[in-house]
């Protein structure tokens, strides 16, 4: 009778101990996920405000100038914008590369449950 009575107890750090792990896992995820891109850095924000000041003044100096420096302005916007269009491909490769390993861990931990599924009901 006093068997049963541990069961419950038994489960039921087992599930505290689950919930902890759980917390510290989504915490862990929470940190990755703001190093790769999730939430806009300090530098990424200066990364951006630079492109769009040398892409503003590029466009306003081309306004301006003669038919040389027009050229190079348009060329410089031209490059400028390529750039930031490789940066923000890079960054895309960050993000789906860790979609791609936050797949493979949660399919890795449903292989897992389901032998330890098949071992119970054996």
């Amino acid at each position: 009778m006093a068997d049963k009575h541990e069961e419950p107890k038994d489960e039921i750090g087992d599930l505290k101990q689950a919930l902890e792990n759980f917390e510290q896992e989504k915490e862990r995820v929470r940190a990755i996920i703001g190093t790769i891109g999730g939430v806009p850095s300090f530098n990424t924000k200066l990364i951006n405000i630079v492109f769009i000041v040398i892409i503003v003044v590029a466009v306003i100096i081309s306004l301006i100038v003669d038919e040389k420096w027009r050229l190079l302005m348009i060329e410089l916007t031209t490059v400028m914008l390529s750039v930031k269009i490789i940066y923000m491909i890079h960054i895309q490769m960050r993000v789906n590369h860790f979609k791609f390993w936050i797949l493979s861990a949660i399919e890795w931990r449903i292989n897992e449950m389901m032998v330890q599924i098949k071992q119970l009901k054996r």
